[in-house]
Parts: structure tokens; C-alpha cells; sequence
């Protein structure tokens, strides 16, 4: 145990009606952007597996190996109070320093462009943290790929609402359900939720050789799997293991945005890749700090429609 952490367990609060939970405290030792660091499990304003309220407390429910559960961050000074809820909190609370980059090394990077050197100097304390769940954070990058955002986070939220189970200590927050209960999933509620036939089968694949991807999230595991390509794999990565290289190339915006800010100029996947050569190792940590810059070309034309593939 370092000197920056208190016991897991130590005695919880309580609040209006809910149970007390397991709180444990960690102290980081380098600034940290705890939103910042966190926002990417974010999957939309709505989530419900995930909420930020207004006191800034961040809230994530998650299906853990030893079972569902809760956890809540928020400052206490200069201090991180995190609290866990359910079967799954012990599991959540050893893995707060993980979550919130204590394996990231930003010290390794060195930024080699005006506006990536603001950012850092903007962003000191945003860490490429990881979550360790991989399964997790391949279905919603399943449910992302080539539709609008909105149309992913619309089903994942149906998704959760119907087959997740209420979170331990936040009853109106879901936990993502396991494996188990993705192969389950009525071919009719699929539909419901907007996800066409291909992605569905994606996931449901994915979620028979669950066991092996949490052993193995290594890019040739994932991309093995039907349906999984370098984005997605890249997208899982980015969450799961903290891949601080894993650039999600095929992404719709992410070439536009890298070229603009970069180079003055909008950009394909190649130009992309070309341009954030320099960044070996740290690609995605550029992309990050790109997209926290503001810095996007300029719109032409109009916005792609949402599509619903619940009226197909």
C-alpha cells in the first residue's frame, strides 16, 4: 500500500436512502483532470452507466468479475474519495489508481506541435486511464460503428434499460449486463433498440469468447473476431488496457480534426497517420488533447440525418 492510499473498506456513508458503501481514498501524485480522465467511458449525456453530477462527482456502474457494481469519485481536497457499491466495489475500488492513470507515463511524451504543447500545458492532468473490462467496452464500440453517435448511445441505453440490472447504491443507474445476458437477447429487442442484424451478431459473437478477451486484449485478438476492425479494436483499447497509441483510424471526424490542427488542412486516414508519425507511442493521448482544443474545421454542408433502424 503506498502512503497515498487509505484501506478499501474503511467506514462508508450514508446518504437519503441508500446503503453505505465501501470507500477507499487516493491521493494522486501528478496533477489529475479527473472528468477529463474519465469522460471516454462516457457513452452520451444519458448514459446509465455512467453520471456526472453537479458537485462534479463522477458516477460509474460496471459488471465486475466478482459481480455488478457501483463507484463514485469525487475530490475531498486534494484527495480522491472513491466509493463502491455492491458485489462487484472491492474490485472497483483496488482498480481506482488504474482507472485514473497511475500506469499512464505522459512523461514520455513530448509535443512537437504549437497547439499540442498548449494543450498539455492547458491539460496537465489528463491521464490515459483503463478500466480493465474489456468485453465492456467492446459493445458500445460495436453499437459506434459507421452510424451517429446518437444512434449508438440511443441503443445502448435501451439496451441497459431493459437488460441491465439496477446498480447497488444508485437504483437509477444500470449495470452494463455480462455475457450471458447479451447472447440471450431476443432478435426482436435488437431491433428495438435501432441495432441492424450485422452489429447485433458482432456483439453476440464477441460475447461467446468473453473469458478470452479479458485475458488476451491484445489488437490481433480482437481483430480476429467477426466484425472487429482496427477502429473498433482501437476504441476498445483506448478504454480497457489504456493504450495510450491505439489512434481509432476510420473514424468519420478524428482525420478532419487531426489535419486541421495540425497542418491547416483537412486530411484522410493516411494523412493522418503520416502526421501523427512523430507521436509513436502516444497517438491517441494526441488525438485527446486535439479534440479537448476546440480546433475543428470548419462545417460544409449538412449534418448527416440520424437514421432509425427500428421503422426498417
Amino acid at each position: 500500500m503506498s502512503p497515498s492510499d487509505t484501506p478499501a473498506g474503511v467506514a462508508g456513508e450514508k446518504t437519503a436512502g441508500r446503503l453505505p458503501g465501501r470507500v477507499r481514498e487516493w491521493r494522486p501524485p501528478w496533477p489529475l483532470d479527473l472528468l477529463g480522465t474519465v469522460s471516454p467511458h462516457q457513452r452520451g449525456p444519458h448514459d446509465p452507466a455512467f453520471r456526472v453530477e453537479r458537485d462534479g462527482s463522477v458516477w460509474r456502474a460496471s459488471h465486475t468479475p466478482d459481480g455488478p457494481g457501483t463507484l463514485r469519485l469525487r475530490w475531498r481536497g486534494d484527495v480522491v474519495e472513491a466509493t463502491g457499491w455492491g458485489a462487484g466495489a472491492g474490485w472497483l475500488l483496488d482498480g481506482v489508481p488504474e482507472l485514473l492513470g497511475a500506469s499512464d507515463v505522459p512523461g514520455e511524451f513530448e509535443a512537437r506541435h504549437d497547439v499540442v504543447r498548449g494543450q498539455v500545458l492547458r491539460r496537465p492532468g489528463l491521464r490515459i486511464g483503463r478500466t480493465g473490462r474489456v468485453f465492456e467496452a467492446l459493445v458500445p464500440a460495436v453499437m459506434e460503428q459507421k452510424v451517429l453517435t446518437q444512434e449508438a448511445w440511443r441503443g445502448w441505453g435501451y439496451l441497459l434499460r431493459k437488460f441491465g440490472e439496477p446498480a447497488p447504491g444508485a437504483p437509477h443507474m444500470r449495470v452494463p449486463p455480462p455475457p450471458g445476458v447479451w447472447v440471450r437477447i431476443p432478435s426482436w429487442e435488437w431491433h428495438r433498440s435501432g441495432l441492424e442484424a450485422v452489429r447485433a451478431r458482432t456483439i453476440i459473437e464477441a460475447a461467446r469468447v468473453a473469458g478470452r478477451l479479458e485475458e488476451d486484449a491484445g489488437e490481433g485478438r480482437l481483430r480476429s473476431l467477426p466484425g472487429i476492425g482496427v477502429w473498433t479494436a482501437a476504441e476498445v483499447r483506448q478504454r480497457a488496457v489504456g493504450d495510450p497509441d491505439a489512434v481509432s483510424v476510420g473514424d468519420y471526424h478524428l482525420p478532419g480534426l487531426v489535419g486541421w490542427a495540425l497542418a491547416g488542412r483537412k486530411v484522410d486516414d493516411a494523412g493522418m497517420l503520416e502526421l501523427l508519425e512523430p507521436y509513436a507511442g502516444h497517438r491517441y493521448r494526441v488525438t485527446r488533447l486535439l479534440e479537448s482544443s476546440g480546433r475543428r474545421p470548419p462545417r460544409r454542408g449538412p449534418r448527416l440525418p440520424v437514421r432509425d433502424y427500428r421503422s426498417f
